[in-house]
């Protein structure tokens, strides 16, 4: 298994364990955990994304690290309608659209002034790197009580 693979598993596992204390932010960086549907499995893939909040949107970045394809997460959000997203002990549904093209460069310009490796990764590609609005869909993933745990009485 690649380095990066074993990083990733580990950064998703300390990530969750801790509710996003440990892995939440890298080095002054906001670190989300994206979970999509992989387009030709079907196995949910979980990976930590950097990320900024602007105007009421998580934004992601499908660069890939510069390279001239899109990373597979891009390619399976593309295919989805919705995803799963955790910041923080915060777990919840999002649905995705594109930057509008007519604000790209100020969405670049917040990304690159909280993510400085952002800076370096628009000019190693010739493909326009998609910048995309993650937004909430539903309130929280809904949870069932442990088998046998005592049910609290509803208060008014």
């Amino acid at each position: 298994m690649a380095n990066w693979q074993m990083f990733t598993r580990a950064h998703c596992a300390i990530y969750r364990g801790t509710r996003g204390l440990i892995g939440g932010n890298l080095i002054g960086i906001k670190m989300l955990l994206l979970t999509t549907r992989g387009r030709k499995t079907g196995r949910d893939r979980t990976l930590p994304l950097a990320y900024v909040e602007y105007k009421g949107d998580l934004v992601i970045v499908a660069s890939n690290g510069g390279s001239s394809r899109d990373p597979a997460w891009w390619l399976n959000l593309k295919a989805a309608e919705t995803a799963r997203v955790q910041v923080g002990g915060e777990r919840f549904e999002v649905g995705w659209s594109l930057a509008p093209p007519e604000e790209r460069m100020e969405y670049w310009r917040r990304l690159q002034a909280a993510i400085p490796a952002h800076r370096k990764y628009r000019f190693r590609t010739d493909r326009e790197i998609p910048i995309v609005r993650l937004h909430r869909r539903a309130a929280a993933w809904t949870t069932r009580p442990l088998e046998g745990a005592p049910r609290r009485a509803a208060t008014a």
